[in-house]
Formats: C-alpha cells, sequence, structure tokens
C-alpha cells in the first residue's frame, strides 16, 4: 500500500468523498402477479406439486361438481421420472364412494391436462375441502314490465333521473307483490 505524501502547510489537500454503493438493478419493476407463480413454485414442489395449474385450475380439469368435495393434495413421481405417478386426493368423506366410482375418468382428466400419462393411481385422504371461490352473480336486468298507470303519472314529474329509476323500481316489485298476493 502507498501511502500519500504529507501535505505541505501551505496548500490544502481536497478530501476524497466515498461514492455511496447503488444496488445493481436487475431491470425495470415487476408487478407482484408475475413473481407468485415463482414464489409458489417452491412451495408446490416441496410438497408434491411439480404443476402448481393443477390446484389453480382445479374445477376447470375435473369439473364443479367434483372440484367442491374434492382437492389435488400431491402428486408423487417414481424418483427419476415425470410420470407414472400418484395423485393425492382430499376427498369430503360423505363423497369419497362417489369419488372413488369416478377415479377413473378423473385420471384420464388430469393426463389430459398435463399431456401424457402422469397418473398412474389415485389415493383418496378423507378430510375437510375448501371449496373454491364462488363465481359473482351479475345483477338481474331491469323488469320490462310497464309501470301501473296511477304509479307511473306520479313519477313523470320527478327530475332526477337516478331517484326517478329508484322509484319506478320500487313500484314495480309492489306491482308484481300484489300480484302474487292475489294468486
Amino acid at each position: 500500500m502507498e501511502r500519500e505524501p504529507p501535505a505541505k502547510p501551505g496548500k490544502a489537500v481536497p478530501k476524497k468523498t466515498a461514492k455511496p454503493y447503488e444496488r445493481p438493478r436487475g431491470g425495470p419493476a415487476r408487478a407482484v402477479a408475475d413473481l407468485v407463480p415463482q414464489i409458489g413454485r417452491a412451495a408446490f414442489r416441496r410438497f408434491g406439486f411439480v404443476q402448481s395449474s393443477v390446484v389453480t385450475r382445479w374445477p376447470e380439469i375435473v369439473g364443479a361438481t367434483h372440484a367442491r368435495v374434492c382437492m389435488p393434495e400431491s402428486i408423487r413421481f417414481p424418483p427419476g421420472e415425470k410420470s407414472d405417478g400418484i395423485l393425492q386426493l382430499v376427498v369430503l368423506p360423505a363423497h369419497a364412494p362417489l369419488i372413488q366410482h369416478v377415479i377413473p375418468e378423473i385420471m384420464e382428466r388430469v393426463n389430459r391436462f398435463f399431456g401424457y400419462r402422469a397418473v398412474a393411481k389415485v389415493k383418496l385422504r378423507q378430510g375437510a375441502v375448501k371449496p373454491p371461490p364462488a363465481e359473482e352473480r351479475r345483477a338481474a336486468p331491469p323488469s320490462l314490465k310497464p309501470i301501473p298507470m296511477e304509479l307511473g303519472e306520479s313519477l313523470r314529474d320527478i327530475g332526477d333521473p337516478e331517484l326517478r329509476a329508484v322509484l319506478e323500481s320500487l313500484a314495480r316489485s309492489v306491482a308484481e307483490q300484489e300480484e302474487k298476493d292475489k294468486t
């Protein structure tokens, strides 16, 4: 190591400032949704899933009725192979006989999803199954039945269109309720 010569009494020595450390960036910022499959992939592999999409797309693979009562727990393959695996399903106890009856169909659908004979055997374990999230139903379209004359005339004078629409809806439902009560 070299030392700098001592400063002469008449000259000021400029001080060297350390450059702050800047972390090298790996490109532009990425959305969290892009990172989640990579993060989840390690956890899924650890617990027996090579492809996490089997879990996320289970209702598409086996159908909504079977997805409500069974869920894949793991797929175990023989050492060094990616075929002839064992699919372990968690099944609601009351539905275990039904699922046992449709195991060949489930195996066929899972293998079709993978594109090759990934599953050769299915094991059932009875337990609690978290049902897939229910799809939100759209609101029913507004009724096209005309508003009764006695109610419709009083609503024409209302200037606010939103208030008028709400009151018209209320008038229709009152008229429908009266029709149901008559029958």
